[in-house]
Order: structure tokens, then sequence, then C-alpha cells
């Protein structure tokens, strides 16, 4: 049996993240964690933020603050928006741990013992406006690929490609906006990509066929382009240091030690309970070969888990974990336009959880996950989701089915009747719902998994539409208790399978029945008994699940957001 260890891309510190960062790594994540627990596999699901680098001390210094005392103030910001979502990690830690900081030294250490680390003195920007060195990302400028006015010098976001400064077209600082740069030779150290090629190649094609196209295609396309040396050092005070004679006032690249960070967090989970955890057991050596790994991320972060992070594991010789499937989202798009961070447009996670509760995100996000292609968030579509498959489907199925068995039987699963015809094939439909959801949770398909969840909800309605246990009441009172009896299965039904993607209202369905916290723990299999609770169990009529997204609710929000007139 594997054991699951699940990463999604590290967070960066500087600011609340959007709605676009959730559905791109976190969310998925944390669907795919809490659905395999919910199987009774054993998993370790790990996440961090990611604190180095320029943003941080920037942002910190926009914010009158030291460095540190920021990414303190963030760490507990993010952590607490993140847990408000139901983001189920085991361990949320640092980037700026101790723990990650001795193992980057010690990455660092055994690629240079193994020859593939080289120093040279190369040409870096100066901006006497701002009186620094300018890091990669805070040079911007127009792409040479694609033409998109707002590139990093590491990488363009808009169509992945990995720059160097000097390949921008018109490039200016991020900080103060000066075109006014110079050259200045320094110092640096460089992973030889060059050298691990072929080894990263075997790598990357040992899963052909396994990974999503995205994941593979943007891998395959960085090595037919052929791998160069990549710097991993940086002129910056705020990172982890360099322990090498004259780097005294350098620090490795924050993309050299933020997928260290994997490792580095599972330490601080198994530093707190040391007698009890064991962080080698999950990347380390013989203890670690039943570990089946899976990676989160947009698509911008692959080619630096599929290359970079593979090459600095296979350098250092050591037998690390290395990942068994990367997944790798698109973008989701806001109205039109791009979420951006730096320029506060679209949805963040804060604000999101101001407006409707986590589950209606949660579930939405899910439901239109950008997997194969770019998705458009829009008001419009967000209110029709939430009107048609929460309130209409599932919220009015659950209301309807208690409200009515209470004025007709009481607070209690009624007696009375037994299954027939009807029944049976209501429970075979749920198996084979129930089966394609798990099929698309399992294949790491969530588009399908939450349309697989919404059709196992519709086999409710249909059922009681059909079976019209108001009108049978009184006719046959018998066959309408059997009736509404069945649907208080379903709700449990509904309850256990809907944990993955909303689990806060998963938990009031169980809390209305009056679940154990043994019985909470069914799988998804045993979630398709419908005669599992039985006549006279009590029963709680739970407030409204959802509410619908009104029209003047939607034009309001657009308003509020932005929409099409922020993005153009």
């Amino acid at each position: 049996m594997p054991r699951y260890l699940v990463t999604s891309a590290l967070p960066y510190i500087n600011g609340m993240k959007h709605l676009g960062n959730l559905v791109g790594s976190m969310l998925p994540a944390d669907v795919y964690s809490r659905f395999l627990r919910r199987e009774g596999e054993q998993v370790l699901f790990i996440c961090a933020t990611d604190e180095h680098g320029t943003p941080a001390e920037i942002s910190a210094l926009d914010e009158g603050l030291d460095v540190r005392t920021y990414c303190d103030r963030m760490h507990e910001e993010q952590g607490e928006v993140y847990r408000r979502f139901g983001l189920s990690f085991d361990h949320f830690g640092r980037s700026s741990s101790q723990q990650n900081t001795e193992l980057t030294q010690h990455f660092y250490a055994k690629l240079n013992e193994n020859g593939f680390i080289e120093e040279k003195g190369i040409q870096q920007v100066y901006s006497p406006e701002d009186g620094r060195f300018l890091p990669d990302r805070y040079i911007i400028g127009i792409c040479p690929r694609c033409g998109y006015k707002a590139a990093r010098g590491d990488q363009c976001e808009n169509c992945t490609a990995l720059l160097d400064p000097s390949d921008l077209i018109e490039p200016r600082s991020a900080i103060s906006g000066s075109a006014r740069l110079e050259l200045k030779m320094s110092n640096h150290l460089f992973l030889k990509l060059d050298a691990l090629a072929p080894e990263i190649e075997r790598w990357v094609k040992s899963h052909e066929g396994q990974w999503p196209k995205l994941t593979s295609s943007i891998a395959m396309k960085w090595l037919d382009e052929g791998l160069k040396p990549r710097c991993i050092t940086r002129d910056l005070s705020w990172g982890v240091p360099v322990p090498r004679k004259g780097f005294q006032n350098k620090v490795f690249y924050v993309w050299f030690d933020a997928p260290i960070e994997y490792v580095g967090a599972t330490k601080e989970w198994s530093d707190l309970k040391p007698g009890e955890r064991d962080w080698k057991a999950w990347w380390q050596g013989p203890g670690a070969q039943d570990v089946y790994y899976v990676q989160f991320m947009a698509k911008d972060n692959l080619p630096f888990h599929t290359i970079v992070w593979p090459a600095t594991i296979l350098g250092t010789r050591e037998p690390w974990t290395m990942a068994s499937f990367v997944k790798g989202f698109n973008w989701l798009t806001y109205c039109g336009g791009k979420f951006s961070t730096s320029q506060k447009r679209g949805v963040f996670m804060d604000r999101a959880l101001e407006v409707y509760p986590a589950d209606y995100w949660r579930y939405f996000l899910i439901s239109m996950a950008p997997e194969a292609d770019d998705s458009d968030f829009t008001w419009e579509l967000f209110a029709a989701v939430v009107d048609k498959d929460l309130a209409g489907n599932l919220g009015n199925f659950v209301n309807r089915t208690l409200k009515l068995t209470a004025s007709q039987f009481g607070q209690a699963v009624p007696d009375g009747g037994e299954p027939g015809d009807a029944e049976r094939r209501l429970a075979a439909g749920c198996r084979g719902a129930i089966e394609e959801y798990r099929g698309a949770l399992q294949g790491l398909e969530f588009r399908k998994a939450a349309l697989a969840l919404k059709k196992l909800w519709s086999l409710g309605n249909l059922y009681i539409d059909a079976r019209a246990p108001w009108t049978l009441v009184k006719t046959n009172r018998a066959g309408a208790a059997m009736v509404l009896r069945t649907c208080i299965n379903l709700v449990r039904t509904f309850a256990l399978a809907s944990s993955p993607l909303i689990p806060f209202t998963s938990e009031k369905m169980l809390d209305a029945l009056k679940m154990t916290s043994e019985e909470r723990e069914a799988n998804l299999t045993s979630a398709c008994d419908l005669e599992f609770l039985r006549p006279g169990r009590p029963f709680d009529i739970p407030p409204v699940l959802f509410t619908k997204v009104e029209q003047e609710d939607v034009a309001k929000l657009s308003r509020e957001f932005g929409g099409t007139q922020q993005a153009q």
C-alpha cells in the first residue's frame, strides 16, 4: 500500500493570495488529500509560505517593517485565511525556517561536491536610481517571445518562457520604474543543468503518458530548447546564506531554496513531535520507497518543478523522493483579464470570505478548474453555479427531505415499508456515480469529479420527485415513510461524498443526522448504503445550506470588484 505525499506550490509571502492562486494549487491539493483520507489512505499534505527574495524585502519596506517581522505577520495572516477556506495541511511551514536553511546548504554542498556547481563572474543589473543590484524578477520589460509588456527578468508569466534580464526589450526597474540601468560585475554560483540534462530527460520521459499534457509539454519544451547553467545566488541580504568563501553578502536564489522547503516543512512537522514522526520516512532512503508523491502547481511553476528541482535532487546523488505525478493548471482569469496580486485585480481570498462562505468558492472553483485550458471567472457564472448546483440541487434536496419528514413523522427516521425496485435502481445509480467520482479524483481530474458529484446529487431530486412522498403520504403512509427514510440516507451519502469539495457543508449535514465520529469516517463505497440509518434515529433540521445569488448581487459585486472595466 502506498503512502501519499502531497504538496502544493508555496504561496509567496507578499500579500494575500487571489482565487487564481487558490485553484491553481492549494485547493485541488486539499480536495485530493481529503479524498485520500476518506478512502483510508495515509496522507501527508505539506505547504509553506515562500519567504525569500526581493519582493519580501520591498513589501516589508513599504510597510515600514523589517523583513522578518513582515514575514511573521504575513505567514499568520495567510495561514488563518487558508484555515478558514478549509485547507487541511498537515503542516504549513516557512521557507525561512532553520530546517530549510540547513537543508538548502546541504543540497548545495552535495551538488558542489559532485561537480554540478560552477562559479563565474557575471554582469548584474544595477539601478543607480534605487541604489542596489536588481534581481531578475525586479527587472521588467517586453517579452521577446510573446510581446507581453510586463515580463520579468527571470520568466515571462504569460508564455512561461525562461528569460534573462538581457533578453527583455525596454527593461526597467520594477521598484522605481527607472530605465537607467547599469551592468556591474559580480561573482555567482550556477547549477550546471546542461551536465544533468540527459538524466533529467530520462526522468521526464519515464512519466510519458502518465502526466497531464500541460506538464509534459512544458517540460519537453525546456529540454528541446537546451538546458543551460542556471544562476542560484543573488546579491541580497534576505535569504539562505551561501556557505562559501567570498559569498558572505549573497544568498541563494529563492527558486533554489523554495522547492527544498517541501522537505524543510516536512522536517518542521517532524521536529514538532520527534518521537512520533520521521521526516526521512517520507523523503529519503529505503523507508520512503512506498511514497507516491503528487505535486500541484500553476503552469508558470512547471519548469522549475519538472526541470530545476529534479536536477537539484539528481545532482546530490542521494536517494531523495521525486515526484510521481505533477499536476499542472492553466490560468484562472478574471472577467476577461488576469488576476494580479501586484495590480490588485480580481477577488482575493480574504475578501472572498467576506462575501460568501468557503464552500461556495470551493465548489465553484473546482467545477471550473483550469485543467485543459484557461478558465474565466465571471460573477454571472458564479451565480449560475451556486444557484443551480448548490442551492437548487443539493441544498433544496436536504431541506425538503428533512422538513417534510419532520412535519409528517417527527424528527426521527420514519418506520414503515420496504425498499422496492425504485430503491434498488437508485442504489445502483448512486454506486455508479460514486465510482465515476472516485475514478475522477484518483485520476486528478477535478472538473470531472465535480460533474460526477453533481450527478450524484441529481439522483436524489429525481427520486424524490418521482416518488412524491408529499402525495404518497395521503394514501400510503408506510410507503411515504420508506421513501423519506431512503432520502434521509441519501443525505448521509451526499454528506460523505461531498466532504472533499465542500467540507463545512458536509459537516453540517452530518451534524444534522447526529452522526458519531466513527460513522463520519466511512469510505465512499460504504457511503452508498441507503439503509444505514435505521428507523427511530433522531435528526435535526439544519439552517438553509446555500442561498441563491440574486441578480442585484451580481451587479453589486461586479461593480465592487471591478470586473471587465478593471480588467481592461
